[in-house]
């Protein structure tokens, strides 16, 4: 008895080696393995507000280094701990690029161009082809509407090559934006290389170029909303339809550790202390509307919402639809 116990034993044992092997059915080991893909699927994500479709396609991620040369304020060590609560690296900023597409039924608008004519590594300038991959052609693009004119928001009005993106498109831009970032006096600043990308990207389509203004119509269903500070044309816009809102935020604010200390300076901001004041006060103004977001630098797809906490805010994401 004791030695057909044993034999059982062994049998279930051999049964199992057998099945996590993938010997069972003498299917050899080897055959089971596929080969690695290393690649991703297109990056674009697809909401309703109202009857508008929306689209986020993104032009791909931005590095901009240590977080000390952005947020100025807290040590080099307090801004890495944030960081490193986040799970993220304490030595390098990534931000995405989040651009939207409306499609009203009437208009197809593009906010926010990327960089395809002046991307800094591969990584980048991807805006097109992922356009293309959510289906929408580049050509049938109606408006282009950069919420100010630093290089990562007009830089993909052009291609690599110099062609047009968006060849049928108007562009929308502020004039105080236009003439600051295509001005002589940047050269020999830090905005040297946003004057470079806007004299590259918009002066070759100044025949095309409408001006926003604040609290006006920009195309139906989008209200300009002048918001300075990150740059003094910087602009938000407010998409409506059928009851619902998007507030289109562009770059009021670079990243999560800045929406949850606003009183940070930001280097990138043209007048810092307004930038924060302005931060502050449109922040407060979603989060008490509870009003829907997108912000271009946030985690893709950078759709949520902003709430209050402690003495700032903390950015909620937007769960995402699988099904419209």
């Amino acid at each position: 008895m004791t030695d057909m116990i044993l034999s059982r034993r062994q049998l279930l044992a051999g049964a199992s080696i057998a099945a996590a092997t993938g010997l069972a059915g003498g299917v050899s080991p080897g055959l089971a393995k596929a080969p690695l893909l290393n690649s991703q699927a297109p990056a674009f994500y697809r909401f309703k507000v109202g009857s508008i479709e929306a689209t986020v396609v993104t032009d791909g991620p931005m590095e901009i280094g240590a977080p000390e040369k952005t947020f100025i304020g807290p040590s080099p060590q307090e801004l890495g701990q944030m960081l490193t609560d986040r799970f993220l690296p304490a030595n390098n900023v990534v931000l995405d690029q989040n651009a939207l597409v409306i499609n009203t039924g009437e208009k197809l608008a593009l906010f926010e161009t990327g960089m395809s004519s002046v991307k800094r590594s591969k990584d980048m300038g991807r805006l097109t082809e992922n356009l293309k991959a959510a289906g929408i052609d580049p050509k049938d693009i109606d408006a282009v509407i950069p919420s100010h004119g630093h290089i990562d928001h007009i830089g993909g009005i052009l291609a690599e090559d110099g062609s047009r993106n968006f060849p049928n498109a108007q562009i929308y831009i502020s004039q105080t934006d236009l003439e600051y970032w295509t001005s002589d006096a940047r050269i020999g600043t830090a905005g040297e290389g946003s004057m470079r990308a806007a004299r590259k990207n918009l002066l070759p389509n100044r025949d095309r170029i409408l001006f926003y203004s604040d609290g006006k119509e920009v195309i139906p269903g989008v209200q300009a909303m002048h918001t300075p500070g990150h740059t003094l044309g910087h602009t938000c816009f407010v998409v409506t339809s059928g009851g619902k809102t998007l507030y289109v935020a562009g770059d009021l604010v670079h990243h999560e550790i800045i929406v949850e200390k606003p009183r940070m300076e930001d280097f990138f901001d043209t007048d810092r202390k307004l930038g924060i004041e302005t931060r502050l006060k449109t922040m407060d103004m979603l989060a008490t509307q509870r009003m829907l977001s997108i912000v271009y630098h946030l985690p893709w797809p950078g759709v949520g919402h902003f709430v209050k906490r402690d003495d700032g805010f903390h950015f909620e994401p937007e769960p995402m639809q699988v099904v419209l």
